[in-house]
């Protein structure tokens, strides 16, 4: 028997592939399924089933394009209703691969199709339960993104989710292993551990979610308190999952399409396509394509771009190191952005050298920004979440978050100077470069965000406050 928690840090998703006797099933798959068709390869197996914990939100399954490389049924839990062939398994049903047994249970809650996978070795032992967004290590899913689908409120389904947890996982043995579909990071959850894996027992002793004592009423009040609105992309993902997609083969090469500098900005002129740099924060400001916008990869690229690009089905052209265009466009089409159109063909060393037009964004050191500051030249802006803020700031700063992009530039006054930073620098690049392409060009980047400005001690700090469970 083997077990392979597969997991993807800029989604922070656990995908599992488990093999038996030349028989494997994979739960939860990525867009990209090549590394589970050669995982099976590998060992000689054939993979028998497709399991789905629910319709995820936060990501594109691979569940189509698996299922259809391999010929393993996809299989949902009871209330699933997908416009494509699927086994929707009934609640205790068992599924056989090699020697070792699935279980099916329908945990209700988080969403209404949402079911656990239990886990049983050759002697009908527990041993580990796939609990997708039903329990967290050290959460639960939040019960607010099924409210439309399943015409409940969201405290319906929180009273739903407790009692999926009372009496279908709390039972079960403690010595199982918890395997759940996300870990810290998610926006599936609040209060999520950096752990991706634990024993039930450890569970039930340390989530709050979990407590022997709560009572219906308190589980209700504590899972929806600080649950602020989930990314547009959510319910975008969800109906791709549900009704499917393009062949992520397909989305590969229309993605992969090189672009010389003057059909890249001819393109970028012709379709309105919005133009994506995926380079390093600092890399990018020293020079830009005008009007690009910034997320580079080597951070969340995936959810940031979900977060801000509303519409799934907009346009995009790349930016990106010649060698990474086919990672930038993988990612972007797991969580379901599949209409990239082409990238520039030698990266922005080549636009820059056609000698056409460069934009860019000063960028500061903390020390800088003292000097600065004493001089009175500008005000501080910390793009950081209302909660990061709230826990510790610089006194004086003002909070406009980057997950409320639209609203926060409402706050920027064009005839004034800003000092804009987050946490270590990769989101208030984000944010300077969307207002840079919106016709700002009165902010300037503090390099290495709150972190460099506090170890300099060069400022004043609030006081240290605990951070909430705000998302």
């Amino acid at each position: 028997m083997k077990i392979e928690q597969i997991y993807t840090g800029c989604l922070a998703q656990g995908a599992y592939y488990i093999e038996s006797e030349g028989e494997a099933v994979v739960i939860d798959p990525l867009r990209e399924v090549e590394p589970y068709i050669q995982r099976a390869e590998k060992d000689k197996a054939k993979i028998k089933y497709v399991l789905e914990t629910h319709f995820h939100a936060d990501f594109v399954s691979g569940h189509l394009d698996l299922s259809k490389k391999t010929g393993a049924p996809i299989v949902y839990g009871p209330n699933a209703n997908p416009s494509f062939d699927a086994h929707i398994a009934t609640d205790g049903e068992e599924l056989k691969v090699g020697k070792l047994t699935f279980k099916v249970l329908h945990t209700p809650g988080h969403t209404m199709e949402s079911t656990c996978y239990l886990l049983k070795d050759e002697n009908g032992k527990d041993i580990g339960l796939f609990s997708g967004d039903t329990l967290f290590i050290g959460d639960v899913g939040r019960p607010d993104l099924a409210q439309k689908a399943a015409h409940m409120t969201q405290e319906q389904l929180a009273e739903t989710l407790f009692d999926s947890l009372r009496n279908k996982i709390m039972p079960l043995s403690d010595d199982i292993i918890v395997y759940p579909a996300h870990g810290a990071g998610s926006a599936c959850g609040k209060n999520m551990s950096k752990e991706t894996t634990d024993t039930l027992g450890h569970q039930k002793e340390t989530n709050y979610a979990l407590r022997a004592n709560m009572t219906k009423e308190e589980f209700v009040k504590e899972v929806t308190t600080g649950l602020m609105p989930p990314p547009a992309y959510f319910p975008l993902n969800v109906m791709m999952n549900k009704q499917g997609y393009d062949s992520i083969d397909e989305v590969l090469k229309r993605g992969q399409h090189a672009l010389s500098p003057e059909a890249f900005e001819a393109a970028a002129n012709e379709t309105g396509a919005l133009i994506i740099d995926t380079r390093d924060p600092q890399t990018f400001a020293k020079g830009f394509v005008p009007n690009s916008i910034n997320i580079g990869i080597d951070g969340s690229f995936a959810p940031w771009v979900g977060a801000l690009i509303p519409d799934v089905k907009q346009q995009l052209l790349i930016v990106a190191e010649p060698d990474r265009v086919e990672e930038v466009v993988t990612r972007l089409a797991r969580v379901g952005y599949d209409f990239t159109i082409g990238y520039l063909e030698g990266g922005f060393e080549n636009w820059k050298q056609s000698g056409k037009e460069v934009d860019s964004i000063t960028s500061i050191t903390a020390e800088e920004l003292a000097e600065r500051l004493k001089k009175g030249e500008g005000e501080v802006l910390d793009v950081r979440k209302k909660s990061e803020y709230l826990s510790e700031h610089v006194v004086d700063a003002e909070n406009a978050p980057l997950d409320f992009v639209n609203e926060s530039m409402l706050q920027v006054d064009k005839n004034k100077t800003y000092f804009v930073h987050c946490a270590g620098g990769y989101r208030s690049m984000i944010f300077n470069s969307i207002l840079r392409a919106r016709g700002y060009d009165n902010l300037v980047d503090v390099k290495g965000g709150f972190k460099a400005i506090k170890d300099s001690g060069l400022f004043k700090v609030s006081d240290y406050v605990c951070p909430s469970t705000l998302l």
